[in-house]
């Protein structure tokens, strides 16, 4: 009694209906539409502590802050209680005189104090810097006649340097050699705290202060003049003396580690005695002087004694000029790595971040600059990157942002240069992962896309904030938060537009594209919805082409493009290259929507570059990017309508694919297969396949590890069975036999695969065709398939009890259907008796 035969039935990846099982999910993800990864662009570090690197549009500009200049005791304004009134007063023609230890009338009681108005003393305490003027730059001072050399001021028995002698003050850098281990430490603690000093010292708010009022009585002078005659005197003494022989020594050539260690432990003293007495901010009415005395120490030019200057001279809130130049000399120091352990052993970090807090842009903007500029060099560092997350660093600089969201068009340039510096800060601080809850708590992500809006012609600030957003949206939290922010995907589109030969700004952006658009369907379209997104994204594409003879000759600035294409950015093959891998993902991401897929399948432009892509490159010097064209095409494979351009296109893509085919690439070989198990559905790609031995190809690849590789070999056997001339060129090449020995290796471990196993084998053999497998590979087969129907049996093996659903699932759906059917061909028919 001859069977009915039954319809073979081809391979094609199913997309689900109405409900999905856990096994469609699966099936889905894997048989038809599926996610391109990436790594993510490489950053090479810069390896010069600079402002501005080498790669930014600010080099060469004259208005560029600079990163290299001189600072010197002469460079500061002493009296530094007042408002600068703007006109430099010519200097009184005298010597100062430094407090001896004896009985001398202490020359500090002669400086002037601040004003005795009780308003003016509420303002004063309360921090409130009012400024006449915008301090400038104050790098160098002319020398002004009556003025005396710091050194014959300290040893007034030298004779005084030459002009000659001084250092340019337009070009050389403060620098700072390797130290010594530091000797009696113990020792000058003791004579500190001999003096009277405790060394500890509080952190100090220049916008707080002790509460004074109207009622403020003598007492409390009298309480301060004894601090100041028992305890601030002395110190300020012993420090003029110390600095005093230092230079000596340095005069003489001998040098002193010790003298430094020595001034260090003082100004730890000083600082710790202003705390403990509430002295520092601008409370102490004295404090021109000791800023007057710190100021001198500066031309020992000693990093580690410049660093406690510093720190000591922001807790005594400078302003203007001098707030400028001490936070120009603290980013001297940090610009050497060397002096990154200085920081690290040093509280100044909190100091600097207590600038970005309180002081204002269109005042202090340089000031800031030089702040945050330092706070870059010193995220480099590991060590110093985990205080800095730890201190809160991206929450101050979340708040310095939103300040600088409110500068006056006057003041616009100086905050670019700020938040230039403030966004690679934050770009460092992005590597770690204990900064990616603070940067989605703080909402940074939406003030970066505020940013961007507002400085959207600054290509520095866009290529630092693209950088952030490549290293944080890998992650959930990360591009839901960046997901969220209104219009960032118009906003990312103008910047590709507006910027396309920028590189390293473009695939960045492209990057963070591509992870967003990766697994949210929402993401994919409201990013094809955008106004003009596929004009924007084609463009590039076609930008970034490679049509060159040589694959290896880079593009030249200036080289004239064909007439209608868009010119040519000067970068390197492999840039242009890493470019079209993260915008072909992209697409791929993108056409997994229902909605997008089939626009895209049928956009004639899009094809024709994708295609051109595989025309144009090799897989030798080009893999990645052939792999992702290939996975693309396959995702757009699915959306076949009969007026596709994909379909009337299905020819010729195979043809392309025979270069993947016939490669040594694992990856470029199975994106190919899966691209012929979706088009040879159609009866021309198969003819194609057989008439050019693929099919053979597919035959081997059963043999493959891999079982991705042999699903999508499985799929592409499937289809060219469905001719019935292609069964005995299939079983010449032992189709058979293989799918009977993939279906015993994968089978257990995988039910989805054996079950386009046996779909595969019933197309060979179901139709009557069962000759073409001897006698022992029909009872191997008949063997397995009783063995994989016992559903006890097939899903005994699974200990995880969590995935055994799922399993049983795909033992349902996958494999029981068609394995079923095909052992029904195997067994001997029954006699009917009459």
């Amino acid at each position: 009694m001859e069977r009915k035969r039954e319809i073979c039935s081809p391979f094609f990846p199913r997309r689900n209906s109405l409900r999905k099982t856990s096994a469609e999910i699966v099936s889905e993800a894997r048989q038809s539409l599926r996610v391109q990864s990436t790594q993510r662009p490489f950053t090479p570090r810069d390896g010069h502590r600079q402002l501005f690197g080498k790669s930014s549009v600010r080099v060469g500009h004259d208005n560029r802050p600079p990163s290299t200049f001189s600072l010197h005791a002469q460079n500061f304004d002493a009296p530094d209680s007042r408002p600068s009134s703007g006109t430099r007063l010519s200097p009184l023609d005298h010597k100062p005189k430094f407090p001896l230890p004896s009985d001398a009338e202490d020359a500090f009681k002669a400086l002037p104090k601040p004003p005795a108005d009780p308003l003016e003393v509420r303002r004063g305490r309360a921090g409130t810097r009012a400024r006449l003027l915008r301090a400038g730059s104050l790098t160098t001072l002319p020398p002004v006649e009556g003025q005396t050399d710091v050194t014959q001021r300290l040893n007034p028995g030298q004779k005084p340097l030459s002009a000659k002698h001084h250092p340019s003050t337009d070009h050389t850098t403060v620098r700072s050699g390797p130290h010594k281990p530091r000797p009696h430490r113990a020792a000058s603690e003791s004579r500190i705290k001999q003096a009277g000093v405790d060394s500890g010292v509080r952190p100090t708010d220049c916008t707080t202060g002790r509460r004074t009022g109207d009622n403020a009585t003598s007492t409390e002078e009298d309480a301060e003049s004894s601090v100041w005659n028992n305890k601030i005197g002395p110190l300020l003494q012993q420090l003029e003396s110390v600095a005093a022989g230092s230079v000596a020594s340095a005069l003489n050539l001998g040098g002193s580690e010790v003298s430094v260690d020595r001034l260090c432990d003082l100004c730890d003293g000083l600082h710790g005695t202003l705390a403990q007495a509430d002295m520092l901010g601008r409370l102490c009415k004295r404090r021109s002087g000791i800023l007057r005395t710190l100021f001198r120490l500066i031309d020992l030019n000693s990093a580690r004694l410049n660093l406690h200057i510093g720190k000591l001279c922001l807790a005594l809130c400078v302003s203007g000029n001098n707030l400028l130049n001490i936070c120009k000399l603290i980013f001297q120091i940090s610009r050497s790595e060397s002096n990154d352990l200085l920081f690290q052993n040093n509280s100044i970090i909190d100091t600097l971040l207590g600038v970005l807090r309180n002081e204002d842009v269109s005042t202090s903007g340089e000031a800031l600059l030089y702040c945050v500029g330092t706070l870059k060099f010193l995220s480099g560092n590991g060590a110093i990157l985990r205080l800095l997350l730890y201190k809160n660093c991206i929450g101050v600089s979340q708040k310095l942002i939103q300040r600088l969201h409110t500068v006056e068009d006057t003041h616009f340039s100086i905050a670019g240069h700020i938040i230039v510096q403030l966004t690679a800060t934050l770009r460092n601080l992005a590597d770690h992962p204990d900064s990616r809850p603070h940067f989605v708590s703080f909402s940074l992500l939406s003030e970066l896309c505020l940013v961007l809006r507002r400085h959207r012609k600054d290509q520095d600030i866009c290529t630092n904030i693209s950088r952030i957003y490549s290293k944080l949206s890998s992650y959930s939290e990360c591009r839901l938060a960046l997901a969220q922010t209104p219009d960032c995907y118009r906003l990312f589109l103008e910047l590709l537009s507006k910027h396309r030969q920028k590189q390293d700004l473009v695939v960045r952006l492209l990057f963070t594209l591509g992870n967003l658009t990766a697994k949210s369907e929402e993401a994919r379209l409201q990013l094809f919805q955008c106004k003009g997104c596929m004009d924007t994204v084609l463009q590039l594409y076609d930008s970034y082409q490679r049509r060159d003879a040589s694959p290896h000759t880079p593009s030249r600035a200036g080289e004239p493009s064909p007439p209608g294409k868009p010119p040519a950015p000067p970068v390197s093959p492999q840039e242009r290259d890493d470019v079209l891998v993260k915008l072909v993902r992209v697409l791929a991401n993108m056409c997994i929507h229902p909605a997008v897929g089939p626009a895209l399948a049928n956009d004639a432009a899009c094809m024709q570059l994708l295609m051109e892509t595989l025309e144009l490159r090799s897989v030798q010097e080009s893999e990645e990017l052939l792999v992702n064209v290939a996975a693309t095409i396959n995702n757009l494979s699915f959306y076949q309508e009969q007026s596709s351009v994909i379909r009337r296109s299905q020819v010729a893509i195979t043809k392309l694919m025979l270069k993947l085919v016939l490669s040594s690439s694992m990856d470029a070989m199975l994106e190919a297969t899966r691209v012929y198990g979706n088009m040879s559905q159609s009866k021309d790609v198969r003819d194609f396949i057989m008439q050019n031995k693929v099919h053979q190809f597919a035959v081997t690849l059963l043999d493959s590890k891999s079982s991705e590789m042999c699903f999508s070999a499985c799929g592409v056997l499937t289809n060219l069975a469905l001719d019935p001339p292609n069964r005995v060129r299939l079983s010449l090449e032992g189709a058979a036999a293989k799918l009977l020995d993939c279906l015993r290796d994968f089978g257990p471990g995988d039910w989805q695969l054996a079950g386009q196993a046996c779909q595969a084998l019933w197309n060979l053999i179901g139709g009557g065709s069962e000759k073409l497998l001897d006698a022992q590979e029909s009872e191997s087969l008949l063997e397995i398939l009783t063995m994989y129907l016992d559903e006890e049996e097939a899903l005994k093996w699974i200990e995880n009890e969590d995935m055994r659903d799922y399993h049983k699932a795909c033992w349902e759906l996958e494999f029981l259907p068609v394995a079923q059917k095909l052992i029904k061909t195997l067994q001997p028919p029954q006699q009917t008796c009459e």
